[in-house]
């Protein structure tokens, strides 16, 4: 991890040399499966004993709300590696009184692009401090997010899978306006009671509320960019810059789809079934 991270520190500091970012390498930030699991015929799967005796360098792709952040937190937890979320590198810039701030606040309130120099700046902080803590191994939640960026992660490092989660627009959208924070805690929370019939071949989906404790729900605030324009414009554009890293990814038998078929409690149990990973905490409550 710790030459990756040098990789990238490098990489952030040429581009800071070039005199302007080209549109396509920049990426969009956001501060945040009826049909079942479909697997590509070249991806290979680890053993769940392998899992075990070896740190897993794995990718989490999906639409900004898809919820990338809170499967990839389960997993980390799970697996025992370090859950690395750009996103939330970029709100934690934002919360800082660091030079970037400004400037990070206005291109993400407005659902526009960060580019590739920024994020790989931050990311490769995040792995520095890591390595000096003696972690090893990550599952990565949104990065890489353009070609360029995924060209210089494989040129640093073999990834074992790119999980790409997948739910249907207008849930996610409907699942983005929902969420809030609790000011005082920083709890995340999601007010949306989803529940679409399934029509014209697609099935239905239904997600019951995350509810915030009763000393957090006077204190829940939205996001300023969960707007309905910023969310459409976050979903246009990461849909447009999504397609040639799937396509990246699946020649190299490295992606492996996932269709979220309901709320976490659903998709959850599901997930650990495509993965072919088990968790002794999860059977034990659901037979309880």
């Amino acid at each position: 991890m710790a030459a990756l991270s040098r990789f990238l520190r490098a990489t952030a500091t040429a581009a800071r040399g070039m005199s302007t970012v080209a549109p396509e390498s920049s990426v969009i930030y956001s501060a945040g499966l009826a049909a079942g699991p479909k697997m590509g015929s070249m991806v290979t799967l680890v053993e769940t004993k392998d899992l075990a005796e070896r740190n897993v360098q794995w990718v989490f792709l999906g639409c900004p709300g898809v919820g990338k952040g809170t499967y990839a937190s389960r997993l980390s937890q799970l697996l025992g590696v370090p859950h690395i979320a750009t996103g939330d590198l970029v709100r934690e810039e934002l919360s800082s009184s660091g030079p970037l701030a400004q400037q990070l606040a206005a291109i993400v309130n407005q659902g526009k692009l960060v580019s590739d120099e920024i994020v790989i700046d931050l990311l490769s902080k995040r792995l520095e401090n890591g390595a000096a803590k003696g972690e090893s191994g990550f599952i990565l939640d949104g990065f890489p997010r353009t070609i360029r960026q995924a060209e210089i992660l494989e040129g640093v490092t073999d990834l074992d899978l790119v999980l790409n989660l997948k739910l249907r627009e207008d849930v996610l959208i409907e699942k983005c306006l929902g969420r809030r924070i609790c000011s005082q805690c920083g709890g995340n929370f999601n007010v949306a009671s989803i529940s679409v019939k399934g029509e014209n071949g697609m099935p239905g989906i239904y997600m019951a509320p995350l509810l915030p404790p009763s000393h957090c729900t006077s204190k829940l605030i939205t996001r300023s960019d969960d707007t309905e324009e910023v969310v459409k414009e976050r979903l246009r554009i990461y849909n447009e810059m999504s397609k040639p890293v799937e396509e990246f990814y699946s020649s190299r038998g490295k992606l492996q789809e996932f269709d979220l078929p309901g709320g976490i409690s659903e998709s959850w149990p599901k997930l650990l079934e495509a993965l072919n990973i088990e968790d002794s905490d999860h059977k034990q409550s659901a037979a309880a």
